[in-house]
């Protein structure tokens, strides 16, 4: 695989992964789990929001509102998934 192939497939499996990480820590503090008063907890939770909201804004302005779940970060892990996907197939079928 190339370089900038890899390159970009790294950084959408990362991206994944932080979004998994933000998903999980709002629900922790949803139930009372983690203290978001917790310095760690807060910077993690800030790092995480300022990381994932620019790309899950979008998604929720479009999608109906569901009540109290946000199903904007599957949406966008489906998203991720295929455009990775659309890419690893484009550099094997005309590039490889």
């Amino acid at each position: 695989m190339g370089p900038l192939v890899e390159l970009v497939h790294l950084v959408i499996k990362i991206y994944i992964y932080l979004l998994i990480a933000q998903a999980v820590l709002s629900w922790l503090v949803a139930f009372g789990i983690a203290n978001r008063h917790n310095r760690t907890v807060s910077m993690v939770g800030d790092f995480l929001w300022r990381i994932t909201e620019p790309l899950l804004r979008p998604i929720r302005r479009v999608l109906p509102d569901l009540g109290g779940i946000d199903i904007s970060p599957v949406v966008l892990i489906l998203l991720l998934w295929f455009v990775d996907a659309e890419i690893l197939d484009f550099y094997v079928r005309y590039l490889a």
